[in-house]
């Protein structure tokens, strides 16, 4: 007998391979090709046609462990949702741009746009728009975390970059003032882009325009955190119901 077939037949047999988590080390891998691959399906078939076989075969997965990850197609729609919106509101390429707040304002701006006009991010906001109407829990929750999400990161950067001058002493810049004075710089710089890109205009020429717009809007922005008389508006979120 040779000395390989002894180990083998000295070896303690080995019972069934049973399917579960991967590594650790992979786990993460895995994560990001199923949501990779949960986009993908969203985009070209929408949330009511998406499935979750579609998913599982584009990924390369089989759907126990897609299901160990998300219970249901709408986490999963979320997922993909907040790992864009995670995306599109990372501060750290904009943190340290500009010697003045006016100018780190221009560069959050235009950032925000860029991220905001990708055809992946308008394809994600048809699709929660589209089906608003028939799952109106999953658009609400959608649209709260997106805005909530990206309202914070907004603050807290303006409260970084008023820290550098003379922005820093106005009421809107204040800490208790700045969720709503986010609110409405993204408000001023997302709203009138998004809504055409959403119509279908020519993302290329839209992001001709992000210059201008941004320079318009922002001189918008600053002229009004300086008037005296609280020009932003109460924080939204603290509204009667």
């Amino acid at each position: 007998m040779s000395e390989s077939l002894a180990r083998t037949t000295d070896s303690p047999p080995r019972g069934p391979v049973r399917p579960g988590r991967p590594r650790r080390e992979f786990a993460g891998e895995v994560e990001e090709r199923i949501l990779d691959a949960a986009a993908k399906v969203f985009l070209d078939r929408g949330f009511e046609g998406a499935t979750i076989d579609e998913v599982a075969e584009e990924a390369r997965a089989g759907k126990p462990t897609i299901y160990a990850r998300f219970p249901g197609k709408e986490a999963l729609f979320t997922a993909v949702v907040a790992r864009k919106v995670h995306e599109n509101t990372s501060p750290v390429s904009v943190a340290a741009t500009g010697s003045t707040t006016e100018e780190r304002l221009k560069a959050l701006a235009e950032v925000i746009l860029e991220r905001a006009l990708g055809s992946d991010t308008l394809g994600l906001m048809r699709v929660t728009v589209a089906e608003a109407r028939r799952f109106p829990d999953l658009a609400s929750s959608v649209q709260r975390m997106a805005r909530e999400r990206g309202r914070e990161s907004i603050a807290q950067l303006l409260g970084e970059f008023a820290k550098s001058d003379e922005m820093g002493a106005l009421p809107a810049f204040a800490p208790d003032r700045l969720p709503a004075t986010a609110h409405g710089f993204a408000d001023l710089i997302l709203l009138p882009m998004i809504m055409r890109g959403l119509f279908g205009e020519d993302l290329a020429a839209l992001r001709a325009e992000i210059g201008p717009h941004v320079s318009q809007s922002v001189a918008f922005f600053l002229a009004a955190c300086r008037y005296e008389g609280d020009p932003i508006g109460p924080d939204p979120s603290h509204a009667p119901s």
